[in-house]
């Protein structure tokens, strides 16, 4: 019999292959940042798989988790800002023609 945390973590690591794969095959920094969020998510749901005993989160991994939602806000937020200046700088997405940013 399958229990519910074998489940969330099966499906975290298919959510983390995804945003791995994301990241890495896709050239478009809109894109980059969407992978990197999903990434996250499927952090978060490892955490509360792992954090789960008998039907019930313990609360050190909900805290862990409501924290790491926010970093993880934060993080998109400040990346998708410097998406948005590299396009108004550069005048395209596309991370392989963003090579002359350098010092």
């Amino acid at each position: 019999m399958v229990e519910l945390w074998q489940v969330c973590v099966a499906g975290a690591a298919a959510l983390a292959i995804l945003g791995v794969y994301s990241i890495a095959s896709r050239r478009n920094m809109i894109r980059s940042v969407i992978g990197l969020e999903i990434v996250t998510v499927a952090v978060n749901l490892n955490f509360i798989a792992f954090g789960s005993r008998m039907g019930q989160v313990d609360s050190l991994a909900q805290s862990i988790v409501f924290t790491l939602i926010v970093i993880g806000a934060s993080v998109a937020a400040v990346a998708l800002s410097i998406v948005i200046n590299a396009y108004r700088h550069y005048g395209t997405l596309d991370l392989r023609k963003l090579s002359r940013l350098r010092w």
